[in-house]
């Protein structure tokens, strides 16, 4: 008895056995695995493998060719961008090559992608009108990394330019991602495209100024300025009235020296200025102190209490004079 138990538990055991083994290998495809697991097929897979990789070895050396050939020809960004196109084309060559192993037809997916593509291009109008605009940005070359710009109301320092967007960062370090359409619609600002940029100060001169040993004076401050260029020669003239005379003074230096040369310039002017008696006129008021209750200047109010005061005590000694003056005559008319 014992033993028919015992052969029972072990016959169910195996029948769950083979349920699960058969279970499995439906689940993994394990009989067709093995049917197409043969010397032939395993042949085409080694063939599709080296040949992915020698499509992968090619790739790197065109890309280090064109590298080199960029890099020499064009900026910086330009160069990273064409390797950039390189590396997207090898992605999708790749990937219909390995698509096409599996034996998709791309005619149906030609079709698809087209619809497909319709579709996005209506979704993604701004994006489209970015890269657009970044294949114009990118073949005008108005900027490179480096440069500091000025577009849109912001001005900064550009990090990079792509094919959807230009990357600055400002002078307080804040970065600021400006769409490509924005930079071709709007005026651009290049304060880095020329070595050198000349900077127009402008100085007042008080009418009571002589005007001419003002101009003497102020053509004196680029000698102690040592940022400025002496080639172009720095300029002075004046340039209208106003509050004051407009004196202009206009100084080249190197782009990089901006705010050095604008702190020398200013230094030096005041220092000139008042070594030599020529007046800077600035803003000034005079203030007067109102008397709240009547409205009098406060000093005015305090002198017409002094008079009235004065009166009041010219007043009194008059009327004890005539009263003693009366009292007496009374007393003698008695007598």
């Amino acid at each position: 008895m014992e033993e028919e138990t015992i052969n029972s538990a072990t016959e169910a055991v195996k029948a769950v056995g083979e349920g699960v083994t058969e279970q499995a290998r439906n689940l993994l495809h394990l009989d067709e695995f093995s049917r197409y697991l043969t010397w032939g097929n395993l042949a085409k897979v080694v063939a599709n493998l080296i040949t992915i990789v020698l499509m992968y070895i090619v790739y790197r050396i065109i890309k280090k060719l064109v590298f080199r050939q960029t890099s020499s020809k064009f900026e910086v960004h330009t160069s990273m961008l064409i390797n950039k196109i390189i590396s997207y084309v090898f992605y999708v060559i790749i990937g219909m090559y390995i698509l096409s192993l599996f034996g998709i037809n791309f005619k149906a997916v030609w079709g698809a992608a087209g619809v497909a593509g319709l579709a996005i291009g209506f979704a993604a109008q701004t994006s489209v009108s970015n890269f657009i605009s970044g294949m114009f940005v990118l073949s005008e070359r108005a900027m490179k990394i480096g440069d500091f710009i000025s577009v849109g109301g912001v001005s900064g320092t550009v990090d990079s330019v792509g094919l959807l967007s230009v990357k600055i960062h400002t002078p307080d370090n804040q970065m600021i991602r400006i769409p490509n359409s924005v930079v071709i619609n709007s005026n651009l600002m290049n304060y880095s495209h020329f070595g050198i940029r000349r900077f127009l100060f402008e100085i007042p001169i008080s009418y009571e100024t002589d005007l001419a040993h003002a101009l003497e004076v102020i053509a004196k401050v680029p000698e102690y300025c040592p940022t400025v260029l002496k080639d172009p020669a720095p300029s002075v003239f004046y340039d209208g009235f106003g509050d004051a005379v407009n004196l202009k003074l206009a100084v080249w230096f190197d782009g990089a020296d901006l705010i050095q040369t604008k702190n020398d310039v200013y230094i030096n002017v005041v220092k000139l200025c008042n070594e030599n008696n020529v007046q800077i006129p600035y803003t000034r008021y005079d203030i007067k102190i109102v008397d709240d209750k009547s409205g009098t200047p406060a000093p005015v109010a305090k002198a017409a209490e002094k008079v009235t005061a004065k009166t009041t005590d010219k007043t009194e000694s008059k009327t004890t004079r005539k009263t003693t003056a009366r009292a007496a005559a009374k007393k003698s008319t008695k007598a």
